[in-house]
């Protein structure tokens, strides 16, 4: 007889405030600076073994690759807030019809994907002016990656439905696994068998294809609510609607904001392959802050959609608070290691003095505003947990697009250098906590009960 596991998942809805935050967001922002460190290999092994060229050429791509995928990625946010609030509320029955979906739209998903990164990338690589002496290796990177993008959802789907259910520990486990294997498979097909930027993509679409497997096998292993069984997968239109409707604010959100990120990257690109290597190096070392802070936005998410679907409006109030002190706790303290080491981590990528100088600029530009993308990703991740993705889009958009877009096609007119396009970053932080403290005190955000469907 099946026996249900009781182990494995973190009910948010009892218990002590601060020790459900930390023990769901501790194995999530670790999983997160090892989904960095699985991100940064390339970049180190291509700067380090083939040229500053290749660093270059994978650094171009990464803005193109979060805006094909950040879509997407999106949806599967929706899912996760409609999981948790499902596994809050204990409803088996519409918790089953979500993962199934869920992981149906994932399949689906990454098929287009591929397609589409395949076909587009030498174009939008050409309209974002990318330099000349690496476009050659920018289009090879990207549609060997896109070539993974099936694996890519699967698992971060995957994932997010387990921390949906309180779970970050397995998925924690799976980074941990994937980022070494990523690495060992750079260095035997960029050293070994001297296979440049695209032995760096081959081993990081092995790597992802890997992560799909071990979070499926885990999801169909586990006998519990959310127990995914393949014979049942397939789109469930009223629950497709309900995810959609919370996923698409986030994922037009995601992808928005990586356009503009794409139009930033045209602007450094137009600065040469030197700044385009140095501030590919920065963005590596700026995801080992970022990525984490987006972990207590996601630990948010989690427990105001856990107790919001437990009814437990005080508990979601207190639990806002607490996430944001323990997120500002983190920031701070890795704000000033970078600001003292943040020289040494730059050298990692490459040796050449010229590169190094633009990425340090960079760093001094945004590591003292991260306590301000910290306040925007832990209330909106409450406001998304809450059902509010649409009022979260608002706000984000309006600042990281609108702001940065301002920012960037006018300062850069009166003060034309590669500082004044970096000072976008922040100033839209700016913005966007200012937006979000703003709705956190005249929005009703907090709905008193569960929509039923």
């Amino acid at each position: 007889m099946e026996t249900e596991k009781k182990v494995k998942t973190l009910d948010m809805t009892q218990g002590g405030v601060v020790k459900a935050i930390l023990l769901f967001s501790i194995p999530l922002l670790i999983g997160n600076i090892f989904q960095q460190l699985y991100n940064t290999a390339d970049s180190v092994i291509a700067g380090n073994f083939i040229s500053k060229q290749a660093l270059a050429a994978i650094g171009s791509s990464n803005s193109l690759i979060n805006l094909l995928i950040g879509l997407f990625l999106g949806i599967a946010t929706g899912a996760g807030v409609i999981i948790a609030q499902y596994y809050g509320a204990k409803d088996k029955e519409k918790m089953q019809w979500a993962v199934h979906t869920s992981i149906a739209f994932s399949l689906i998903g990454g098929v287009i994907l591929t397609v589409a990164g395949v076909l587009l990338s030498p174009q939008i690589l050409k309209w974002m002016g990318t330099p000349d002496e690496i476009m050659e290796q920018s289009v090879v990177y990207l549609r060997i990656f896109f070539c993974g993008s099936v694996f890519n959802l699967l698992y971060n789907m995957g994932a997010g439905i387990l921390r949906g259910v309180g779970d970050s520990k397995r998925p924690l486990y799976y980074l941990c696994i994937t980022s070494v294997l990523n690495i060992l498979l750079d260095l035997l097909f960029v050293i070994a068998f001297r296979m440049g930027v695209a032995g760096a993509a081959l081993a990081t679409i092995l790597s992802q294809a890997f992560s799909a497997v071990l979070v499926i096998a885990t999801l169909m292993r586990d006998r519990d609510i959310y127990t995914l069984d393949l014979k049942k997968i397939r789109i469930d239109a009223k629950m497709m609607k309900r995810i959609l409707n919370m996923g698409i604010p986030s994922g037009i959100q995601s992808a928005i904001i990586s356009l503009s990120n794409v139009v930033v990257q045209a602007n450094i690109n137009s600065f040469g392959s030197d700044a385009v290597a140095g501030c590919s190096s920065y963005m590596k070392i700026d995801g080992f802050v970022v990525l984490p802070i987006m972990s207590f936005g996601m630990a948010a998410m989690t427990y105001t959609g856990q107790n919001v679907g437990a009814g437990k409006r005080q508990r979601v109030k207190e639990g806002a608070v607490k996430t944001l002190l323990v997120g500002l706790a983190y920031c701070i303290i890795m704000t000033i290691v970078l600001l003292v080491f943040g020289k040494t981590a730059l050298s990692i990528f490459t040796r050449d003095t010229s590169v190094n100088d633009v990425g340090y600029t960079m760093l001094t530009i945004l590591a003292p505003f991260y306590v301000c993308i910290t306040v925007a990703q832990v209330l909106g991740g409450v406001f998304r947990g809450a059902g509010k993705s649409l009022a979260t889009m608002f706000i984000m958009v309006g600042s990281m697009v609108g702001i940065r877009m301002l920012w960037v096609n006018l300062a850069a007119l009166v003060w034309p250098s590669l500082d004044t396009v970096l000072w976008g970053y922040p100033v839209s932080w700016i913005f966007a906590m200012l937006g979000v403290f703003i709705y956190a005190w005249k929005g009703k955000w907090l709905p008193r009960e569960l929509k039923k469907m």
